[in-house]
């Protein structure tokens, strides 16, 4: 039966044609050896960067932020739960007693 046993489409693998390995290799070691003598400052890693681009890629996460709108707090959700509960218990049992 063909239903239960498809094949997979083939992985893509793209190489570069036009690429100078050698020259990047050097590239990567003048420009560590520039940090290291100070003529470059060091490269600093930023949490903040990484979450900018994630923030970037998605169209509701850039609209939210240009709206400066936050997200609600936990005591509001939990609040608005509290009340429901409630609500579900009076409609459970007919009582408004707690």
């Amino acid at each position: 039966m063909g239903l239960f046993k498809s094949q997979k489409p083939r992985r893509f693998s793209h190489q570069y044609i036009y690429v100078d390995e050698r020259k990047e290799k050097l590239d990567k070691i003048e420009e560590q050896a520039k940090r290291d003598l100070g003529m470059i400052p060091p490269k600093e890693f930023s949490p903040e960067d990484i979450r900018g681009k994630f923030i970037e890629g998605t169209k509701h996460l850039k609209r939210r932020k240009e709206s400066n709108r936050k997200p609600l707090a936990f005591g509001t959700i939990l609040m608005a739960i509290i009340v429901l509960l409630y609500i579900l218990r009076y409609l459970v049992t007919g009582e408004w007693k707690f």
